[in-house]
This record gives C-alpha cells, sequence and structure tokens, in this order.
C-alpha cells in the first residue's frame, strides 16, 4: 500500500479542517455576508464580561431595544448604559482615549475618521435615516417646505456643520438654493428636537426616526428630496476594548434579520 488515506478519509479530513478553522476565526468578517439569521453570535461561543457602547443620539430608542434583546440572548454579558450624542462629539472621545468596545456613527464619514485612528479594522452599514423639517404639534405656522424656514418671524435651528445631521442639513439646504440663519446649531439632533418640543424654536431639521419617536409632540414635514442627503449608519467593533469578542458578537446581532427588524419598527431604513 502507499499509506496515501482512502478518498473517503482524505475528504473527511478536508471537512474537518474547514471546520476548525472555521471556529478559530471566531466571527464572521463584518465585509463579507450579515450574521446569523437568528442573531446568534456566529461563533458559536458564549460570551460575558460587560460591553460598552457608544452611539449616535439618533439611535436611542432603537438601541437601546436593541442592547436589551442582545442581553436576553447572552445573560453572561452585562451591557453597559449606552453613551449617545452627536457622532463627532463620540468620535472625538474615543479618538482621545475614551474607553469603548462598539461605534455606531450617523455617517461613514464620522465613521472614517475612527477606523483611520487605528481604532477599528473596518466597519459596517447597518441602517439609514432621512432629514424631516420638525415643528410643534399641529404646525401652527402652516411649514410646507425648506424655503418656508426663511421666514423672519421663525425661530429655526439645526445641527452644528461637524455633526452627520447637519452635514445632511446643509447638503439639503444648499440643493434647494435655501439660505438660513438659525438661532443656533446643536450639537446632536435630539438637542434639535428638544427645544422644538419645548417651544424655545418653530422649527429644526431632524431625522424623521426622531419625529417619529416623538409622536404627537410634535408634526413632521416631509422635504422633497430629502433621499438625495440620505445618511448611512456604520457600526464597527473597536479594537482597544475591553469585550472585542462580544463587541463582534452585538455588532452581528444589529446586522442580523433580528436586529434589523428592531430596526425598521424604529422607521430606519436598510443599509
Amino acid at each position: 500500500m502507499s499509506g496515501r488515506p482512502a478518498p473517503r478519509e482524505r475528504a473527511s479530513r478536508s471537512v474537518a479542517v474547514a471546520a476548525g478553522a472555521l471556529a478559530l476565526s471566531g466571527v464572521i468578517a463584518l465585509s463579507g455576508c450579515t450574521a446569523a439569521d437568528d442573531g446568534q453570535s456566529v461563533s458559536g461561543d458564549e460570551i460575558g464580561g460587560t460591553l460598552t457602547v457608544y452611539a449616535a443620539a439618533s439611535l436611542t430608542g432603537a438601541f437601546d431595544e436593541l442592547a436589551a434583546q442582545f442581553g436576553a440572548r447572552h445573560p453572561d454579558i452585562d451591557v453597559l448604559p449606552i453613551s449617545y450624542d452627536g457622532s463627532s462629539v463620540l468620535a472625538t472621545q474615543l479618538i482621545a482615549g475614551a474607553p469603548a468596545d462598539v461605534f455606531a456613527a450617523a455617517d461613514e464619514s464620522t465613521m472614517a475618521k475612527v477606523v483611520e485612528a487605528g481604532l477599528a479594522d473596518e466597519s459596517a452599514p447597518f441602517a439609514t435615516n432621512t432629514l424631516q423639517i420638525v415643528t410643534a404639534a399641529g404646525n401652527p405656522h402652516r411649514i410646507d417646505r425648506l424655503d418656508d424656514l426663511t421666514q423672519p418671524e421663525l425661530t429655526v435651528i439645526v445641527c452644528a456643520p461637524e455633526a452627520p445631521c447637519g452635514s445632511a442639513s446643509r447638503a439639503l439646504l444648499d440643493a434647494a438654493g435655501v439660505t438660513l440663519a438659525p438661532a443656533s446649531e446643536e450639537q446632536n439632533v435630539t438637542a434639535v428636537l428638544a427645544k422644538v418640543r419645548s417651544g424655545e424654536a418653530d422649527a429644526g431639521l431632524v431625522y424623521q426616526t426622531d419625529v417619529a419617536a416623538a409622536g404627537s409632540a410634535v408634526t413632521g414635514i416631509a422635504i422633497d428630496g430629502a433621499e438625495e442627503a440620505t445618511n448611512t449608519y456604520p457600526l464597527a467593533a473597536l479594537e482597544g476594548g475591553s469585550n472585542l469578542k462580544g463587541a463582534h458578537a452585538f455588532v452581528e446581532f444589529v446586522r442580523s434579520d433580528a436586529g434589523q427588524k428592531v430596526l425598521a419598527d424604529f422607521g430606519f431604513g436598510a443599509p
């Protein structure tokens, strides 16, 4: 005999080697296919410890729910209260050394700064969002379109230019040829919404998901051409975090069918 394994034995060994390689890989690369449809960690390993997540302010409701569902699936991991703020503010904190395991931004250019700083190898899109005009409930000033915001008697606020919602606002206004003199420029979209709700401002520009979350407290007005300034939301597991395995599992869950359903329920579009 030659000593070489029979064809069936060689095939069995090949399958075993392939299975071993998959187990060692731990997680699916973000640039490849999405996570398992049921949202469970594709590695099959139990995860534990704590998980620190930084997320754009517009994700507040959705990510609170995602964290709750993720925690229920992985009872040995403790998802700490999520830090929400403007994406640019959070990115600055991370680059300065703030400890976190996962970052979810409201636009790709902000995430690119975090990747370029060496805090993540890659990121993956998981949702989209578009802007609406937001007014007090009932739209008392009868605002119908962007150029109505230029009425001198109105107090209008927007996000600061460096924030993703501010960048998108600027793109829409420029495309429509509308020049605003906002009363203030806020660091995140939550602050814009809060000032309109409280009556400090007559109108503002926020994401459609923020209008939906506010319910009857405000009125949203769709903007013609808003889809031209759609924001794509990326997220990444941060390499310097204390729980890389948990971070990858959370990213996989957000991008899974179960995670995408939560996001859709909150009004986000598919990536």
